[in-house]
């Protein structure tokens, strides 16, 4: 029996609000344009159309996926972010709306720094993961030179895509944080959305994060701080002088995170607001002494 556009709309959304998905009719708009290659918008212009088998079996399946909690983006295999389209998979955190914000402040500050004596204007990303914040500089910022690294191979190749998605030229390491680099550089900006749920509090996440994100991008240790620990031991001597660090927190222990680095002879400049006004990005440079 044929079936239209909004048919499956309506009947998809009933199983989807079933399953507990949130936005239910959203999540099956976006399912549905994946499949018919057309702007989510288009649908409404053609709610009477009526879709093929092949179509069909596509939708059914993707829904079916989506009813299990995996998250949207894996299923189109696109995330977007800073109004791009990135590409994404399991083995990388799906970018989130909070990190935009990060992304805007680091590459402004890019754009407003001038290096002494001719260097040239570098950037890295640690804990690159789908590329998100590397590409967004890299594209924001193009008079700078940017490197990122990760310790998994899955996650490079995946930025890897995205990097020449978007055509700029990023250097990758693949290492454990600032060990991933080949030789001693200096950056002018390095930039991290770290892990940082405490261990215990994984087990509490929506499914979708829980049962599909990688839980190495997750997990930042039994008080969520352990990447806040070495990035503030390890980071002082990569960042030139005049540099910044910019890091994403859980708005959750904004303060423990600063006293970390102040700990660590760094100066916090800034615990700057996300889009609830909760502080959640930090800024620091390197101590005079």
């Amino acid at each position: 029996m044929p079936v239209t556009i909004l048919e499956v709309i309506q009947r998809s959304t009933d199983f989807l609000a079933k399953k507990g998905v949130s936005s239910p009719r959203l999540q099956v708009e976006n399912l549905l344009a994946h499949v018919l290659q057309m702007p989510r918008m288009k649908l409404y212009l053609n709610f009477e159309r009526v879709l093929t088998p092949a179509q069909m079996d596509n939708v059914r399946e993707l829904v079916r996926r989506r009813g299990q909690r995996e998250p949207l983006q894996y299923i189109t295999g696109t995330a977007p972010f800073c109004a791009l389209e990135l590409e994404v998979s399991p083995g990388v955190l799906v970018p989130r709306p909070e990190t935009e914000l990060l992304a805007e402040r680091a590459w402004k500050f890019l754009q407003s720094f001038s290096p002494a004596n001719g260097q040239s204007l570098t950037a890295l990303e640690l804990c690159t993961g789908s590329g998100c914040l590397a590409v967004t500089l890299a594209l924001n910022a193009p008079a700078s030179t940017v490197h990122a690294s990760d310790c998994s191979a899955e996650a490079l190749e995946v930025a890897r895509k995205n990097a020449s998605r978007h055509g700029v030229n990023i250097q990758f390491h693949h290492g454990d944080l600032f060990a991933a680099l080949d030789n001693p550089l200096l950056f002018f900006l390095i930039v991290c959305n770290p892990p940082y749920i405490p261990t215990g509090r994984l087990a509490t996440l929506e499914p979708e994060v829980r049962d599909h994100e990688p839980r190495q991008a997750l997990d930042g240790g039994a008080d969520g701080l352990d990447f806040y620990r070495r990035i503030a031991a390890q980071g002082a001597p990569f960042l030139a002088p005049g540099g910044r660090l910019m890091l994403e927190l859980d708005d959750d222990f904004p303060a423990a995170a600063a006293e970390i680095f102040e700990r660590e002879n760094w100066i916090v400049e800034a615990l700057e607001p996300d889009y609830n006004r909760r502080p959640r990005y930090l800024i620091a440079r390197r101590s005079a002494a």
